[in-house]
């Protein structure tokens, strides 16, 4: 068994222990649904008393003293009568035993102990061998509607932590305290970059202009790289006829995430748009094109809207309006792998300037599921080993990924590490045969014949909001110079030095240098603490000293005192570290 493969099955037999656990200390408990997950496991359980975090002691005290006792775990299959009979008392397994029936799927009971459920497998095999019992701890409570429907049941999920040694757990809990000192949504409050307003809605943030400039900046860099290679901007209305996605096919796979419109003139059936591909394909259909104008690029920072689940919404990184830095480029076949090398550079300059590194995901189509993708067979070989060709030309940092990709075709999805080791899927070029001929997108080639276009999909950021949420996490708030709402304060020591600190202020102010000037009657301690406190790069303190030699004394976020130097050279350094973008 591979170590991923071992440590899933020892997360999905905890889940099984803890519902062991549960069903002894609370008698009348129905165990639901309890998976596997990427940090250890969860299980949602109907209790007939309610569960806090203070009851997890005993809780954990039950499953070590259970887990001595499980020595084999196995599996049979079993009838549907079988099935029916023994869960009888419990109706969520009763509804999932009668759905496999139904789907013609096998029924099977695992046993380890006196417990017996209903699964399909995947456990150690001898969990009181395999697995020590100090490797796991149980995290959080939380209520999550059964099976994910708000119309259903409310249960509740508990959560719980395991690695396959102790040493790992411990790692992880202390990297996960570091990363709740991180946590976007209590950065973007002490900074005030964004608010959450109930009167507005969930999953619709709104951004302060410190927030907004942040957003701005980090997407003037990205329209400024794509349009270095050759990108033009576009732009597309917020609503559209449902119709559009019909055709390309969104329709049918993510109807029920749209927002529909109602429109008081007219019967057409409207919706906010989910995302921007199929406008862009309506652009270049307005007009016949010839392979000598190819390949066309187009791009657009404008926001799409998804009628997300209310208990999945989470600041920034979760959200209903979502802000794409979008591109769609239509080009022949044989100008693909030069597309894919200008948004590889695009990609790499990027994430090298905001300081992540990035890893490829070579996100492929699942072959055992060919039904959930749209194109035929050899288009989808075509297209995968095109990337894949790439991916080794390039040589990237690259893994294959069955299952990842988009229903009309295969791509790249960069994977961005943070401060904390945690990988973030960002940055996606995918590569698409299907849409542009279901929309009947043509050129004339050399001959005179007509072609379909392939279609490149392309974000750098992918979600602003989402990339926002990634990024404060990663650099604590501590943004650099050139991405920093504000870039440095100017701080007089007394009011009587107020004048020569304006004057200061102004030139920084009249070279584009983002300055804010702290001349309230405070102390000075009050002034620095807040300049610390939002994370500024730079704050400039004046006093007497620095009146009577004509200089600045610049102290550093980062790098502490830097000591007295000319306004001159002050400028001409925070103009460099801006360019430069350090």
């Amino acid at each position: 068994m591979e170590k991923n493969e071992k440590l899933q099955s020892l997360r999905h037999t905890l889940a099984h222990l803890l519902v062991a656990a549960m069903r002894e200390l609370y008698p009348g408990a129905k165990n639901a649904i309890g998976p596997a997950i990427d940090d250890g496991f969860y299980q949602d359980f109907d209790l007939p008393k309610s569960v806090s975090e203070e009851d997890f002691p005993k809780i954990e005290k039950k499953m070590r003293e259970i887990l001595k006792t499980w020595n084999t775990f196995d599996g049979r299959e079993v009838t549907l009568e079988e099935a029916k009979k023994e869960f009888s008392w419990n109706e969520y397994k009763t509804e999932l035993i009668e759905e496999f029936a139904k789907d013609g799927k096998k029924i099977t009971f695992y046993t380890s102990g006196t417990l017996v459920d209903l699964c399909k497998g995947g456990h150690l095999e001898n969990p009181n061998k395999e697995l020590y019992p100090d490797c796991f701890k149980l995290d959080r409570v939380a209520g999550a509607y059964w099976r994910g429907n708000e119309k259903n049941k409310m249960l509740t999920r508990i959560y719980g932590l395991a690695f396959e040694k102790k040493e790992e757990l411990e790692k992880y809990t202390e990297m996960r305290e570091e990363a709740e000192k991180r946590d976007h949504r209590k950065i973007g409050q002490q900074l005030g970059l964004f608010t959450i307003a109930e009167k507005v809605g969930k999953g619709l943030p709104l951004f302060t202009p410190k927030g907004a400039l942040l957003r701005e900046l980090l997407n003037d860099y990205s329209q400024l790289l794509r349009a270095e290679k050759g990108w033009q901007k576009v732009w597309s209305p917020h609503i559209t006829k449902n119709d559009l996605y019909k055709t390309s096919g969104h329709w049918d796979k993510f109807g029920g995430e749209l927002f529909l419109v109602k429109s008081q003139e007219t019967s057409d059936e409207l919706v906010m748009k989910p995302m921007n591909c199929p406008h862009h394909q309506q652009i270049y259909a307005s007009c016949p094109h010839s392979y000598r104008e190819l390949p066309i690029k187009y791009m657009e920072t404008t926001t799409v809207y998804r009628d997300e689940k209310a208990g999945e919404l989470l600041g920034l990184s979760r959200v209903r309006c979502i802000t794409q830095d979008d591109s769609h480029t239509f080009c022949t076949p044989d100008q693909i792998k030069q597309i894919f090398q200008d948004l590889i550079d695009v990609t790499k300059t990027f994430y090298s300037a905001i300081g992540m590194k990035i890893r490829a995901r070579l996100s492929f189509r699942d072959p055992k599921t060919p039904e959930k993708y749209l194109g035929e067979n050899d288009l989808w070989e075509k297209a995968q080993t095109i990337l894949l060709d790439i991916a080794k030309e390039n040589k990237l940092d690259y893994f294959e990924a069955p299952g990842e990709a988009a229903f009309y075709g295969p791509k790249i999805d960069f994977m961005a590490i943070d401060a904390l080791g945690r990988e973030w899927q960002l940055a996606t070029p995918q590569l698409d045969f299907v849409q542009p001929k279901r929309f009947g997108l043509t050129y004339i080639d050399q001959g005179g014949k007509e072609q379909t276009p392939v279609m490149i999909h392309f974000a750098l950021m992918g979600s602003i909001e989402r990339f926002l949420s990634v990024y404060i996490e990663h650099t604590a708030g501590n943004f650099p110079l050139w991405l920093a709402p504000v870039q440095i304060k100017v701080i007089p020591v007394r009011t009587n030095h107020n004048g020569y600190t304006k004057e200061i202020f102004e030139m920084l102010r009249e070279n584009n240098i983002r300055a804010e000037l702290d001349d309230k009657d405070e102390n000075l301690g009050s002034k620095v603490r807040d300049a610390k406190t939002n994370k500024l790069p730079y704050w400039i303190v004046i006093g007497d000293k620095e009146i009577a030699s004509a200089k600045v004394t610049l102290e550093s976020r980062d790098a502490g005192t830097l000591g007295q130097m000319s306004k001159e050279k002050l400028l001409k350094k925070l103009l460099e570290e801006t360019k430069k973008k350090k």
